[in-house]
């Protein structure tokens, strides 16, 4: 078994898949409508996607502009090799750094927390290996 991906229901499809894309550094890997059952689908991801990397699946359900993200929902993680320059990278293209990096408490990690535009939170951790952060550079 493999992480194929990660779904999001998000309220305005565009805005997510530019916050994914501009601010993140994702590809749009595939997009889809569903007229039938009124939603759409976009698949965001680094590396071309799957099979080397999982992907964020981003559902637009037509006329829903807001969710309730719920208490059990936590975060997505991003490996990056600079998380101080990830965020100066984020802020400058327009995101929301709710975190600044810095060491995770009681360790060395350094992390950050920025949100999407849907208020999902994504970690972003300091890798030093050759899979860390392929888009967020």
């Amino acid at each position: 078994m493999r992480l194929l991906h990660t779904m999001l229901r998000v309220g305005d499809l565009d805005r997510s898949i530019t916050f994914y894309t501009q601010v993140l550094g994702m590809q749009l890997l595939r997009r889809s409508e569903n007229p039938e059952y009124q939603y759409s689908l976009a698949f965001v991801g680094y590396g071309g996607g799957n099979p080397s990397q999982a992907e964020i699946e981003l559902t637009y359900n037509w006329g829903t502009t807001s969710y309730e993200l719920g208490t059990a929902y936590g975060h997505i993680a991003l490996g990056v090799p600079d998380a101080y320059a990830a965020c100066e990278r984020i802020k400058a293209a327009g995101g929301q750094v709710t975190r600044e990096a810095g060491p995770v408490l009681g360790g060395s990690t350094v992390i950050a927390f920025v949100t999407d535009p849907d208020g999902y939170k994504i970690e972003l951790i300091q890798r030093t290996d050759d899979d860390a952060g392929q888009g967020l550079r």
